[in-house]
């Protein structure tokens, strides 16, 4: 296979996929992707689930639950949430390589339980450091088990299909949010945090290490995708950080994915005063379930769909929902649709990248693509939290940190339109 172009040439045509995979793959008659396939995307489904479920939901039940039980400041703690994804960022690029040297299981094991160890860790913190040290170990676990690290996992299985697959595995974020979160919240109010969290962990381990071990089984060399193959050239990654196609995707992603993050921290906090800790369990797991309806939907047609105008729209709704947060706050009704609306892009928009670029660019560059796109939304979003909780500190609500997200996801919007040598595009 041919080695990988930016600058203009990375793009391929839809139709070069499947010639591809044609020879490497050897699919026999009547076997799909998905016969094949699907173990790999029950495993990743279940490593989603706990992944986001304590490094991604469960940081918006640390925040508020810390702050109650210790009084630290809401800055103090979002700045170690801060610190977690951050160093994830410096892990992801790296997770593509990783991948090829350990294997799937390995991989996505390993990633659980460092995600296990560290959510145990932060949530027993008796002292504002012990997040930050905690937070390292999160981010090992968050960089080896979150979006990238799945999303190369199952081009190992797919091309074809490899949209719909990552679209089905990441529905594992969404039910972590109608599931894992609302468990925390309400295990924290009823037996404390730090019991809530170990007990959770356990329970989660014993039930996602047998399915990676089951499902996420190597394929023979012969059968792997070859979509999967790197054939990367030297220096590739530098060139790949010059080019703007490139950019035309990492660049609005980061913002939106920095804003959709910095909320979804803070969520709880913002919603307990207003709502109750009935309410805030019903919202939250009215925005996870709207996550998983929003990629299932949107699944099911994004090969036929522009993507670029697709995402653009996925944003702008985001902004619209943040909207009614902001224009109707003693509004129980307008919460809940805000936070339903903002929910139904909250899985595509973790999604999407991936799609964009298996359809953008060639086929060898796919791991190496994802994991820069990954590690810049992490690095924009890594910020979010501890800024988002400056800016409630300094203004006592979250009025300004909603008007923030709102003003980051409409950018984002236009933003994702435009696409090399600032061409803007609408059907792409």
């Amino acid at each position: 296979m041919a080695t990988t172009h930016f600058g203009g040439t990375g793009a391929r045509p839809r139709q070069q996929s499947g010639a591809n995979i044609a020879d490497p793959m050897t699919i026999a008659p009547g076997e799909t992707e998905f016969r094949r396939g699907w173990p790999a995307v029950l495993a990743c489904f279940s490593v989603a689930v706990f992944a986001w479920g304590f490094g991604f939901y469960g940081q918006a039940v640390f925040l508020a639950q810390l702050h109650r039980m210790h009084g630290w400041p809401t800055s103090t703690i979002a700045a170690a949430t801060t610190v977690y994804y951050l160093c994830g960022a410096l892990l992801i690029p790296f997770i593509h390589q990783t991948l090829e040297r350990t294997g799937p299981r390995v991989l996505l094991i390993g990633g659980v339980l460092l995600m296990g160890v560290g959510a145990i860790g932060f949530s027993n913190a008796a002292a504002p450091w012990q997040l930050f040290a905690a937070g390292l170990v999160m981010a090992a676990g968050w960089a080896a088990s979150s979006g990238p690290a799945i999303a190369t996992t199952l081009a190992r299985w797919f091309d074809r299909r490899r949209g719909f697959a990552i679209s089905l595995a990441l529905n594992g974020a969404s039910a972590s949010g109608f599931t894992v979160a609302p468990l925390l919240v309400q295990l924290s109010q009823t037996m404390g945090l730090r019991r809530a969290v170990i007990e959770a962990v356990l329970v989660g381990w014993v039930a996602v290490i047998p399915i990676v071990l089951w499902c996420a089984r190597p394929l023979p060399g012969a059968a792997v995708s070859a979509a999967s193959r790197r054939t990367d050239a030297a220096g590739t990654r530098r060139e790949t950080l010059r080019d703007w196609h490139f950019w035309s995707v990492a660049l609005p992603f980061a913002l939106a994915i920095a804003a959709q993050v910095g909320f979804i921290v803070h969520m709880v906090a913002l919603l307990l005063p207003l709502l109750g800790a009935a309410g805030t369990s019903l919202a939250v797991t009215g925005s996870s379930l709207a996550a998983m309806v929003g990629r299932l939907a949107l699944g099911t047609v994004i090969d036929r769909m522009p993507r670029r105008a697709t995402t653009a729209v996925c944003f702008a709704s985001q902004a619209v929902g943040l909207g009614l947060l902001l224009v109707f706050p003693h509004s129980a009704a307008a919460i809940y649709a805000g936070i339903v609306l903002f929910g139904l892009s909250v899985g595509n928009v973790i999604t999407l990248p991936a799609v964009i670029v298996h359809a953008e660019f060639s086929a060898a560059s796919f791991g190496l693509i994802i994991g820069l796109t990954g590690a810049i939304s992490q690095f924009a979003l890594a910020f979010g939290p501890g800024l988002f909780g400056l800016l409630h500190d300094a203004t006592g609500d979250y009025a300004a940190v909603l008007l923030v997200c709102i003003v980051l996801q409409v950018s984002a919007s236009g933003l994702v339109l435009c696409r090399r040598g600032g061409r803007w595009l609408v059907s792409s």
